[in-house]
């Protein structure tokens, strides 16, 4: 069996609801093993047979897509990435301090060079955007709603990005890392 951690894009906003019961439930009905979810974003911990990325990706948008009616976009990761993942999120953190807040974009597909060039050099003052694999940090040092690099500015220059901020990425390495 193979780990994988989920993260689900855009799921309880709006008219998107999805209780993490119920989802447990869903995946677990699907035959995937040992599923659990953290808070109320789409961040699940489940095992598979399937060791393929996307494949992983694909099947489960496909049976949640027929559960809601309604498409969820999902990025994977093994326990090893999301270690990963947070190790860069220190790293990222001690060297560009973030007063107000330090969030990660975790995209479907990787990022071209072009792509990352467009979107870590930016030209917008107090905001620090690093590309780091399929991983897109932003350090902020102006309020959140005042910023213009977001997941959707993002989403318009590379394509499909989830995000989270640092301290939900910390606490799921810490308890699904490897």
């Amino acid at each position: 069996m193979t780990t994988w951690i989920l993260f689900l894009r855009a799921v309880n906003v709006g008219k998107r609801p999805f209780p993490m019961a119920q989802l447990r439930a869903v995946l677990t009905r699907a035959g995937y093993a040992d599923v659990e979810t953290h808070i109320q974003t789409g961040n699940v911990r489940l095992d598979s047979p399937t060791r393929s990325r996307a494949k992983i990706e694909q099947d489960v948008e496909a049976l949640l897509a027929r559960d809601r009616g309604f498409s969820i976009d999902v990025v994977a990761l093994t326990p090893k990435e999301l270690t990963a993942l947070a190790e860069d999120v220190e790293s990222l953190a001690a060297r560009h301090p973030a007063e107000h807040g330090h969030y990660v974009s975790l995209l479907k597909h990787p990022a071209t060079p072009d792509q990352v060039a467009t979107v870590e050099n930016h030209g917008f003052d107090d905001e620090v955007v690093v590309v780091r694999g399929q991983a897109v940090h932003f350090l902020y040092g102006k309020p959140y709603h005042e910023a213009r690099m977001s997941n959707a500015a993002v989403e318009k220059r590379i394509g499909v990005a989830t995000n989270r901020n640092a301290k939900v990425i910390r606490a799921l390495a810490a308890k699904w890392g490897a």
